[in-house]
């Protein structure tokens, strides 16, 4: 199946350890009913009937877009059936959270007691060990960020040079994580569904724009072709370190901000430059781990007004409530 090119991305997951959206919506009810709102969701019956798709498909030489790997990682969940891979659903929970087969049990379990016994210390391991079975959870923002981007910017040249495809969404991770998409109720127990609070959008612009960075840059490296495909990219990575050329002078507490900007520069952005691409998106990414482990955006202020403002978050948030 094809992958994504974003190294601290987890490319599609894989359909023998899918589980399902309804899996998860056994207990997530609020998050699954804000998910049965949003593009993800109605990707899986709008998206193959829209006459671009049909037109890019037939120009891939694709017969049928539900069956075809090239559309399915990103457009889709599937999962194994009868040792067959088969479309599920939409972009759904395990498309951001990884598949959830080896850790579903153990992030739901309690350490086998209940919400009320489980002492700090075991649901410290508990949630520890679900993550290093694949679980990908709200604080690990550069791996969510990198399955964003992974689709968001596309990840096939061919795609975009051939099938005309677009080379990616005009995505920001502030303001389409903070659209339609959000799902914040569970640590109210359904009764809200809040905006992330501040320190929170200023980690998400950041580590955003530093992935969007980094995914540019190892577009580039494995572009062939002076066509738009490579333009595009090489578009995308100028205006995100124009940004984080700003972010450095809006929060110099940060230092890594500026050697990201400054990685950029050491590798030009041109064709059969993939040796010296790979390297600065290397270096970017991990300066995005440091900084995801070093900071919780308290720091930040300075970045307030770079950040997207409501009236840019794409589409409308589910309002919290009760649940048939």
């Amino acid at each position: 199946m094809l992958l994504g090119f974003a190294a601290g991305g987890t490319a599609a997951p894989d359909p023998a350890k899918v589980v399902g959206a309804n899996a998860c919506a056994e207990c997530h009810k609020q998050e699954a009913e804000a998910w049965k709102a949003t593009h993800h969701f109605k990707t899986f019956s709008e998206m193959p009937r829209k006459a671009p798709a049909k037109e890019i498909s037939e120009k891939m030489g694709l017969r049928r877009i539900k069956s075809e790997s090239v559309c399915l990682n990103c457009h889709f969940t599937v999962q194994q059936k009868n040792n067959r891979p088969e479309v599920v659903s939409g972009i759904s929970c395990e498309s951001c959270h990884g598949a959830a087969r080896d850790w579903i049990k153990v992030h739901s379990g309690f350490s086998g007691k209940t919400a009320k016994t489980e002492t700090k210390a075991e649901e410290a391991t508990r949630w520890k060990l679900a993550e290093s079975k694949g679980m990908i959870r709200r604080h690990s923002l550069y791996q969510l960020a990198t399955n964003c981007y992974s689709c968001h910017v596309v990840p096939q040249e061919a795609l975009v040079n051939k099938g005309g495809h677009k080379p990616g969404s005009a995505f920001d991770l502030v303001s389409w994580s903070q659209g339609e998409v959000r799902h914040n109720t569970w640590y109210s127990q359904g009764k809200e569904n809040v905006a992330a609070d501040a320190p929170r959008k200023r980690m998400l612009y950041l580590v955003g724009l530093g992935v969007e960075l980094e995914t540019g840059l190892r577009a580039i490296g494995k572009a062939t072709a002076r066509k738009t495909y490579a333009f595009e990219m090489a578009k995308r990575v100028d205006r995100a370190r124009k940004q984080l050329s700003a972010a450095a002078k809006a929060a110099p507490d940060v230092p890594e901000i500026a050697e990201m900007v400054k990685l950029t520069h050491s590798a030009g952005l041109r064709l059969k430059n993939d040796q010296k691409l790979t390297a600065a998106a290397d270096g970017v990414s991990k300066l995005l781990v440091s900084i995801s482990e070093k900071y919780d955006g308290s720091t930040m202020g300075g970045l307030d007004g770079l950040i997207p403002k409501s009236d840019k978050f794409k589409g409308t948030a589910r309002k919290a409530g009760a649940v048939d």
